[in-house]
């Protein structure tokens, strides 16, 4: 393999093209952030508008679950990171050992998040519990949802594991990281 097998190729997409990865995923990264900011102000305005709903609420969360849910993610991001960077060396077998270590803690977090859900569940609150427990399961189960999509991107480059298509995947998944860091402390930890 030579070196230029690991080399980026330009796109001709101005600022994004020195983005890692492909640019597309930005376009991506961006509208998902700013689909995920409506939710997180939403549930901050809605907070504002019934504290005693959102502390009651709040109360009954697991935030040890949460947060080991947290450095699982970052821990995550962080193999995802050494896969990048083995990736960029063309050291495709060390990549998809990085890649499978991230989508295995990705899994994990998976787990912890529905056992969460089945103990929340248990003590009769849903969707329908009150505003607090509505935004809750839409705002956490949207990020579920991008966990198992990010999982299956980084399952798709992990196949060739070359350099822009693990950074495209990284890229991904460190969004899904830094939606949970910032969603954390909003939904388990800051009182109203």
């Amino acid at each position: 393999m030579s070196a230029t097998d690991c080399e980026q190729r330009e796109t001709g997409w101005g600022i994004l093209e020195d983005l890692p990865g492909d640019p597309m995923i930005w376009v991506l990264i961006f509208s998902e952030l700013a689909a995920f900011g409506l939710f997180l102000g939403a549930f901050i305005v809605a907070r504002a508008i019934h504290p005693a709903t959102f502390a009651a609420g709040q109360a009954t969360l697991d935030a040890h679950l949460a947060g080991i849910n947290t450095v699982v993610l970052v821990t995550s991001g962080w193999a995802a990171a050494r896969g990048t960077a083995a990736a960029r060396a063309c050291r495709r077998q060390a990549a998809r050992g990085w890649l499978f270590g991230a989508m295995a803690l990705g899994a994990f977090f998976i787990a912890v998040k529905l056992f969460e859900y089945a103990g929340e569940i248990a003590q009769g609150n849903g969707l329908e519990t009150s505003p607090f427990f509505t935004l809750y399961f839409l705002l956490t189960g949207f990020h579920l949802l991008h966990v198992g999509l990010g999982i299956v991107i980084l399952a798709v480059v992990s196949r060739n594991a070359e350099a822009s298509g693990v950074e495209t995947g990284a890229a991904f998944w460190h969004m899904v990281d830094l939606l949970w860091v910032v969603m954390f402390p909003i939904i388990y930890l800051v009182q109203s």
